[in-house]
């Protein structure tokens, strides 16, 4: 093998543990040009955020940041999805604008019709969103902590609320919302970080395979279908297989779908219009 070669290999390699998976057909699709255009932010001036954090009991005494961003204009009693981020990310990378710019996406879904909501995002670590045998539980967190932090002080309406997540955090909508508090009505998926077996899972998303096979999401899909599901995935994605055998288990197909694409910010920016606009129709209503 040539230095070239070698060099690319270990550049694929590298990309393979910021991803959650050994480099396969994601960094060959994206090698060679065949994983669709990349998204792009929105030319819009985004609508306020507040940001703050909290002592987390259910994380075992951490501090964890939260963002919460509107759209433009008074909107009284929003409807909000909480944003589960990837692992490596955190709370910010949702709104970071050189990163996903959900804010942006959200202020051009709303002035080109979509009903107004919130996004809430909120630092989960790299847990995969699920209770963990050291006791932390980030989606206890989610729902113990920060849903009565947003009703208490920030007046969102907790009875229309939604759940968004990329990557890890399309694991953690679909694990949480397969149980979720009775309010939740729609769930967002962006390359939700799935697999079919334990062996094949990245290390340290679960503690053993009993953790595994109490927490995946595969057969829940049935505790779903009172909820608007929209999940995304990427052709070129490593998780591609086992997201496609996902949606094909449920009685009736998510909205959302596969087409060209990686597991990256470029897939993840061209869909954020769908997985918005969606998620701002499911929402409305009284």
């Amino acid at each position: 093998m040539g230095i070239g070669g070698a060099g690319a290999l270990a550049a694929g390699a590298a990309i393979g543990v910021q991803t959650e998976v050994l480099p396969g057909r994601s960094w060959a699709y994206h090698r060679l040009g065949i994983d669709g255009a990349d998204g792009t932010v929105p030319d819009v001036t985004p609508g306020p955020t507040e940001s703050g954090s909290f002592t987390s009991e259910h994380r075992l005494g951490q501090e964890v940041g939260w963002t919460i961003a509107r759209p433009p204009a008074e909107h009284a009693r929003l409807p909000v999805a909480i944003v589960l981020h990837g692992r490596g990310d955190d709370h910010a990378s949702a709104f970071d604008h050189d990163y996903l710019a959900l804010d942006m996406f959200l202020a051009a879904a709303v002035a080109d019709g979509t009903p107004p909501f919130a996004l809430a995002s909120i630092d989960g670590g790299d847990t995969y969103w699920h209770p963990r045998e050291s006791g932390e539980d980030a989606a206890a967190m989610v729902v113990d902590e920060f849903l009565p932090l947003l009703l208490g002080r920030h007046d969102l309406d907790l009875g229309r609320l939604g759940l968004l997540g990329w990557s890890m955090g399309g694991f953690g909508a679909l694990y949480i919302g397969a149980a979720p508090p009775a309010q939740v009505r729609a769930i967002g998926a962006m390359s939700p970080a799935l697999w079919h077996e334990y062996a094949d899972t990245a290390p340290g998303a679960f503690d053993d395979e009993t953790d595994f096979e109490r927490t995946t999401p595969f057969g829940d899909q049935d505790d779903l279908a009172r909820t608007a599901v929209r999940i995304d995935c990427g052709e070129g994605d490593p998780f591609y297989d086992a997201v496609k055998d996902y949606r094909a288990g449920f009685a009736e197909e998510p909205a959302g779908g596969l087409a060209l694409g990686d597991h990256d910010i470029g897939y993840w920016r061209r869909i954020a219009p769908g997985q918005v606009a969606f998620l701002g129709h499911a929402l409305a209503g009284g």
